[in-house]
């Protein structure tokens, strides 16, 4: 009787014991998936910015001649592949909860999901030839255009503003850990990202752009100058109406 009470104190103990390591390795290899996914987001956020770069542009131009003119649609393709690839590491292992509340999720979801991605899906329908590089297709070299109107005349980055209201409601009506660390990364990549893309602007545009970002706002939009519109808007209504009549 003592020899079976040693072995099944000796069996429990090591049950435990292997549990124990079985757990411990769980969250250590949770914790090295999010490491490696935030490692992936900053990898993908940098070299996404380093292939636009006016530099290396111009020396990959140099190296592909008269094939250039298909650079920014490989740039797109390849964008949209590795993106693609993080999205799914991302979501291919289980991750933590930071919050529960479902109120929040609910509405998140309505006050910022849904208007960024309809903003989002404004943006890329509208420029789509412009940002996809299709146009260089049957265009050898597209024409410079500033793009002053539509969803521009509010803010002068409505795509960025889409981006970062989606991310944001998706977070927090699904608030785990992978998702908060694709959101920080992103969020810090856009913010960055505009610093950059408003220096190319100047440098491409000059005045025009200049007097563009005095008059509009770079993501939150001015509800004076809102109200200001909607009343231009009206007056020029009205002014047509009269002239009809």
């Amino acid at each position: 009787m003592p020899i079976l009470t040693y072995r099944a104190g000796w069996m429990a103990c090591l049950r435990h014991y292997i549990i124990a390591k079985l757990i411990s390795f769980h969250k250590n290899k949770q914790a090295v998936n999010h490491w490696l996914l935030a490692f992936s987001w900053i990898l993908y956020c940098v070299s996404h910015s380093v292939f636009a770069a006016t530099k290396v542009k111009r020396h990959i131009e140099k190296i592909s001649g008269r094939y250039f003119r298909y650079y920014r649609l490989a740039y797109t393709v390849w964008s949209a592949i590795a993106l693609i690839l993080v999205i799914y590491f991302q979501y291919s292992f289980t991750s933590v909860v930071l919050f529960n509340v479902v109120a929040i999720g609910y509405i998140s979801l309505i006050v910022l999901a849904c208007p960024g991605l309809i903003i989002m899906m404004m943006s890329i329908v509208k420029y789509f030839k412009l940002l996809s590089g299709v146009r260089t297709l049957y265009e050898a070299k597209p024409a410079a255009v500033l793009h002053v109107k539509g969803l521009h005349t509010y803010v002068r980055h409505p795509l960025y503003l889409g981006t970062l209201l989606f991310i944001w409601g998706l977070f927090f009506a699904f608030p785990f850990l992978n998702n908060f660390i694709a959101v920080m990364i992103i969020s810090l990549y856009v913010l960055i990202g505009i610093r950059l893309e408003e220096k190319k602007l100047l440098c491409e545009f000059g005045k025009d752009y200049g007097e563009y970002m005095a008059r509009v706002p770079k993501l939150i939009p001015r509800f004076s100058r809102l109200a200001k519109i909607k009343k231009g808007n009206q007056s020029a209504a009205l002014k047509l109406w009269k002239y009809r009549s």
